[in-house]
């Protein structure tokens, strides 16, 4: 089985990581309904760890990026990730102190 490199099928998603939880962005695939993008790459451009969020709307995104036990996915500084979640999800952030940055882009491949 081969493994493709990551190909985006959406637009890149940004929001600023904050010890309060910012509102969430929603990474929405521009691929086919058929096969939407259940692939988004992460990036952590800030220095902070942050908790990854995710939901099916913004009020279960914050919820989850609560902490490690609400379901938040640690995400190091500079670390750039692919992970997998449902499509048309909704990213948001949690950091101890300080803020950063974090992309998200929906697409497929590692």
């Amino acid at each position: 089985m081969a493994t493709n490199a990551f190909s985006p099928l959406g637009l890149t998603v940004s929001f600023t990581a904050a010890a309060v939880v910012p509102t969430s962005a929603q990474a929405v695939s521009t691929a086919a309904t058929t096969r939407p993008a259940y692939e988004y790459r992460v990036v952590n451009a800030g220095t902070e760890v942050v908790l990854l969020g995710v939901g099916v709307d913004d009020t279960a995104a914050k919820a989850a990026a609560a902490s490690i036990a609400a379901g938040a996915v640690p995400i190091l500084p500079g670390a750039v990730e692919i992970l997998g979640f449902p499509a048309g999800s909704y990213f948001t952030g949690k950091t101890a102190s300080g803020t950063s940055v974090v992309y998200v882009t929906p697409g497929v491949g590692l």
